[in-house]
């Protein structure tokens, strides 16, 4: 294998080598290419000083700084490599594929190591995720309003032999203002587009793949434009599952939370719902009365997707009605057909 690799090559070889980004612990929670592990080469500080004094000292004076504060840790950054790479092969990036990944690659291969350097660094992997959405499989999008299972309707689809991409999972949130209630911290928009390239780069191209509609912003992530665009240019197909089974999977779902976390957010869209529609909602929830909250959000979140659909005239859409919640397979072979 060359030591410097192309991203794609980078990328497939990452399936069985393991991968170190050498660049700063802020750097690396911003975001980076799934499964990597982090070694920084400088610890953010150090990083802020070294470019303080190639500032004020110039390029030579850095240098000799970086020299200074990276001398005694080389024994520490080659034991760490050790326990990442223990087949004695790795995979190595920085930011631009300079300075940082080059000398940390010399020390690994000194050491006995075999180092492959991501050519570009971490700028090339991000230039060539975002042109990995511009190709791929054909899109299914599956619609329907809020409480409609679509995230369960997937995973049957994915159960059948489907390709599927659970963009909300990804995401670590549900779609709507309670879609964080129970969730993990949300990733950064950066992270959360690496992680969805990992599974999209990943498709069969000859199959098409489900994915469920949703806006541009899911939480505080947001969906990369070309997959946006893509979204909406795909037939829709559309679940239409009566109100009160919806009020009843979102009863499941949301009904165990404390009022003093419910509340919050229904003040938070109180201005989109309406200050008095809000206000009955919220008194539900203080007098218990969980089940008639929700059908009252519920009402305001019906009218938000039949906005956006109105609003999409040219969108082909499929409507497939008549769900069996109590039928596991859920019409799958007729939702697959479409």
């Amino acid at each position: 294998m060359d030591p410097r690799l192309t991203p794609a090559e980078f990328i497939k070889s990452s399936e069985f080598i393991p991968v170190v980004d050498v660049r700063s612990p802020k750097e690396f929670a911003q975001g980076h290419i799934p499964g990597a592990c982090n070694i920084p080469l400088f610890s953010d500080e150090e990083r802020a000083m070294i470019g303080i004094t190639y500032t004020r000292s110039g390029n030579r004076n850095a240098i000799m700084k970086g020299l200074e504060i990276v001398g005694p840790k080389l024994k520490e950054y080659v034991q760490e490599a050790n326990k990442i790479a223990p087949g004695g092969e790795l995979l190595l990036h920085c930011w631009r594929g300079g300075m940082r990944s080059e000398a940390m690659a010399w020390l690994f291969d000194f050491s006995g190591l075999k180092a492959h350097v991501l050519e570009g660094g971490y700028k090339s992997y991000r230039r060539f995720i975002h042109e990995s959405f511009k190709s791929g499989p054909e899109l299914k999008v599956l619609g329907g309003m809020t409480g409609s299972g679509k995230t369960e309707i997937l995973k049957y689809l994915y159960d059948a032999g489907e390709q599927v991409i659970d963009l909300e999972g990804l995401a670590n949130h549900k779609g709507s203002a309670f879609g964080g209630l129970g969730q993990e911290s949300q990733p950064t928009s950066e992270q959360f587009e690496n992680e969805l390239a990992n599974h999209w780069i990943a498709l069969n191209p000859e199959k098409p793949v489900w994915i469920e509609d949703e806006s541009l912003n899911i939480g505080k992530v947001i969906l990369p434009d070309v997959l946006f665009k893509k979204m909406q240019e795909a037939v829709l197909v559309y679940v239409d599952v009566p109100f009160d089974i919806r009020v009843d999977r979102l009863m499941e779902e949301y009904g165990h939370f404390k009022g003093e976390e419910l509340i919050p957010i229904i003040h938070h869209i109180s201005r989109r719902m309406g200050g008095d529609v809000a206000k009955r909602a919220i008194v539900c929830v203080q007098n218990g009365h969980i089940k008639q909250a929700i059908s009252i959000v519920l009402e305001y979140y019906d009218k938000t997707y039949q906005y956006s659909l109105s609003r999409s005239e040219e969108r082909n859409v499929l409507k497939v009605s008549d769900l069996n919640f109590k039928d596991s397979r859920f019409n799958i072979s007729l939702i697959r057909t479409l």
